[in-house]
């Protein structure tokens, strides 16, 4: 046994080391066994070993070769790049190595029938894993009423193109909002009414005169980590919300896109408050794991239940994702993940407000003072040039979205700001960019 861990530790030692790089053929095992004087069944138990572990693998006929690691594919980005713009998770975060355990895991338990289409409503033991995971943000169903998406995006899409029993057609969306919808609204021909949102939220009185009006089908809105605006309902905003959406009985899509990023553990959905009866819960798990795994999930009152199936009648998400991710979530990586990745961009997002605050030029930008999750806004006089402050600032390697693909081309009622991600940018990044920002800013006349 002794041997055998001498060996193993040995293997391990020099794959880490480089002196086998990724993709490269490891020693056959009988070549092995001379170098290590031993016998082939310790080589062999030592290579069964480290592809247990997902540090080699094995090709039939040819050997084993050495697992790509965490980062090797990421050479060709530009190490200049200061991205602001990217919504993607940060790519060093991405929990590789679990994730490819849990698909091999789930291959093995599940075997042929991650091969089959499936039910459109989703893997059935998924779907009850789901119910205790959204259990732990407040939101509380059985599983008839779940359905596993193609991503949230589907669930959305969806939503805008079924009928509702109302016989409403206009989607009233916060503005600014998340921009791909909107687009998608604007493609569809889909009717649309703006509200505005700002740092300071929703005017009350405003969402009841619409909601009053009649004419909703229903308000789509981000109550936690808004895009492009970073912020958050209060209680009281979203307990206000919950209580016009009964009087009216005008239905809400809440889109918690980002609710695993949350570190305040006190944050209720308007779900919560409304039990499901006017409230749909869309959820997704492209910010947290992987965006190309394509999962999501919808949680519906019972009265849509029947409109959604005859919209949604393929099984159109992966049986393999829905089923690794299921392992992931049992195992408790998810949970650890979830947690790590909240810290990281909490301590991201502190170290933003720190570079405005401490910047000689902070007084060119208005930033809201509660931004958590990933994104923030800057604000900036009318008078500034987006497009040449965009353009200025990517010839200095920052990347950044402004403001008016925020809005539907019908809102005209806009603040011009910059949208910030940190996802994938450094304390040592958001220095740099912040800088580049307020002295393009300067140069511009863009004071506040």
């Amino acid at each position: 046994m002794r041997r055998y861990t001498a060996i193993l530790t040995d293997l391990e030692r020099q794959i880490a080391e480089g002196r086998y790089r990724p993709g490269q053929r490891l020693p056959s095992v009988r070549s092995a066994a001379a170098v290590y004087g031993c016998s082939v069944s310790t080589i062999t138990r030592a290579y069964a070993e480290l592809e247990k572990r997902h540090v080699i693998y094995a090709v039939p006929q040819s050997g084993f070769f050495v697992v790509e690691q965490s980062g090797d594919w990421r050479d060709p980005r530009d190490p200049a790049l200061i991205d602001f713009a990217t919504v993607l998770p940060d790519l060093d975060a991405f929990p590789y190595r679990d994730f490819q355990h849990c698909l091999n895991q789930a291959i093995d338990s599940y075997k042929y029938d991650l091969f089959t289409y499936g039910r459109p409503q989703g893997l059935a033991s998924f779907v009850q894993t789901l119910v205790s995971h959204l259990a732990n943000d407040q939101v509380f169903t059985a599983a008839e009423r779940i359905v596993v998406t193609s991503g949230a995006q589907q669930a959305l899409q969806l939503l805008a193109r079924m009928p509702f029993p109302s016989g409403k057609r206009t989607i009233l969306v916060e503005q600014p909002s998340y921009d791909l919808y909107l687009r998608f609204l604007e493609t569809e021909s889909i009717p649309v009414a703006g509200i505005r949102r700002t740092a300071a939220g929703l005017d009350m009185e405003e969402l009841e005169q619409w909601f009053k009006g009649g004419e909703i089908k229903f308000f789509y809105t981000m109550p936690r980590y808004h895009n492009p605006l970073g912020t958050s309902y209060t209680t009281e905003e979203r307990r206000a919300i919950v209580r016009l959406a009964a009087r009216y009985d005008v239905y809400i899509v809440e889109d918690d896109y980002m609710a695993d990023l949350g570190t305040e553990r006190s944050y209720d959905p308007l779900y919560s408050y409304d039990g499901g009866a006017r409230v749909i819960y869309v959820k997704s798990f492209s910010k947290i794991i992987f965006p190309g795994l394509r999962v999501g999930a919808v949680v519906l009152p019972e009265a849509l239940l029947p409109l959604f199936h005859a919209y949604k009648l393929y099984p159109d998400t992966s049986l393999l994702s829905q089923a690794a991710l299921e392992i992931y979530m049992k195992n408790g990586m998810y949970e650890r993940h979830k947690h790590k990745i909240a810290s990281l961009y909490a301590s991201r997002m502190e170290a933003l407000y720190a570079s405005i605050k401490r910047h000689p030029a902070a007084g060119l930008i208005a930033v809201p003072d509660r931004c958590s999750g990933i994104y923030m806004p800057l604000q900036v006089k009318p008078t500034v040039n987006l497009d040449r402050l965009t353009e200025r600032l990517a010839a200095r390697s920052v990347r950044v979205i402004s403001s008016p693909r925020f809005y539907h081309p019908s809102y005209l009622e806009r603040d011009k700001f910059l949208r910030l991600s940190i996802s994938q940018t450094s304390p040592k990044q958001i220095e740099l960019g912040v800088a580049a920002i307020l002295e393009e800013l300067r140069q511009s006349g863009g004071y506040w």
